[in-house]
């Protein structure tokens, strides 16, 4: 940012409003921090916009907004700041409350107050999220909606195998003609989002183009690339390999402390589950059709170590794969099947 004034706001957001916080800084003398609320919605944008050009906020590099990632709430504030090109970093929730230390007390605008500081405090190191993209939120939508869908039968399918181990035959006819049309309607419905997501990959040129970049990545298949898309937003913020595969939990990091904690390394807890369970599949379908990770897992299986553990270098090999073919917006080439 340039040495003049600059305004830095944190945004609270909830269902139906949300909370504004702006500080402006002149040089290091900061002035009094504004605060206000609106409601969420088109009308209460627009008297948003009315409230910082009172406040003269410039909508250039000058400006910060740092929001917290809600879901679906902040996405009306995040179109604002893309079609008035007003830089936004929409931060991790978890990550931004524990950078605060210590706090007490919670309301939506102390909050929104502590999201500014955050943003003044991290002004140097915060990354700048890119333009909301309505293809992406699509395609996003239609993700979510179908692993739900795919939970759904998933566990009624589950539901009626189990029935079979404790009642009587005549009882699980009832229960499968029962269950039977809702069965055939989740399927009928799973199989119309698959149709629109491939159309909405067709559309987007970006998208379709590291869509195919990631299925050159061996173990890398239609829905683990298109996961990764929707994880990475469409990896707009430059995100790397060691950070991906971080977010993955395919990551082993060290635990040990002085003389009393002397653990093996191990993967954190705190990891995106759903992509992590597509990677151990993508893991497994290597050691079926490609030599290099045969030899790889028969190697280290001969040096002692633990079949998870090999699965999970895998995973962590094909994460930090997918990330650079995007980088580099190359293909994968497999030049030594021997080098691993």
């Amino acid at each position: 940012m340039k040495k003049n004034k600059q305004f830095y706001l944190g945004i609270d957001i909830s269902k139906p409003f949300f909370d504004v916080s702006v500080l402006a800084v002149t040089q290091t003398a900061k002035q009094e921090m504004q605060t206000a609320q609106f409601g969420n919605d088109a009308s209460g944008l627009r008297l948003f916009a009315k409230w910082l050009t009172g406040l003269g906020v410039s909508y250039d590099e000058n400006s910060l907004v740092v929001i917290e990632n809600t879901g679906i709430y902040h996405r009306p504030v995040w179109n604002f700041c893309s079609s008035k090109n007003l830089p936004i970093h929409i931060g991790n929730a978890a990550h931004i409350k524990w950078s605060l230390g210590i706090t007490r007390g919670k309301s939506d605008k102390i909050d929104s107050i502590r999201l500014c500081e955050y943003g003044y405090r991290h002004r140097e190191e915060l990354k700048c999220t890119a333009a909301l993209n309505p293809v992406f939120l699509q395609l996003k939508d239609l993700m979510t909606n179908r692993t739900r869908l795919m939970h759904h039968l998933t566990s009624l399918k589950s539901y009626l195998k189990e029935l079979k181990g404790v009642s009587d035959k005549s009882f699980i006819s009832v229960q499968q003609r029962c269950n039977k049309a809702v069965i055939a309607g989740l399927k009928k419905s799973i199989g119309l989002i698959d149709a629109e997501i491939k159309k909405l990959i067709s559309q987007d040129k970006q998208i379709l183009t590291n869509y195919q970049l990631l299925k050159t990545v061996p173990g890398i298949g239609h829905w683990i690339a298109i996961y990764l898309i929707c994880c990475t937003r469409n990896f707009s913020n430059g995100i790397t390999g060691k950070q991906l595969a971080c977010y993955a939990g395919v990551v082993p990091f060290e635990h040990s402390s002085g003389i009393s904690i002397r653990g093996r390394n191990r993967v954190h807890k705190m990891a995106n589950k759903d992509l992590k369970k597509l990677l151990h599949l993508g893991a497994l379908a290597t050691l079926k059709y490609y030599d290099e990770f045969k030899q790889y897992y028969s190697r280290k299986k001969e040096e002692g170590k633990h079949s998870m553990s090999i699965l999970n270098a895998i995973r962590n090999k094909i994460i930090l794969r997918a990330a650079a073919v995007v980088q580099n917006q190359q293909p994968y080439v497999n030049y030594s099947a021997n080098n691993v």
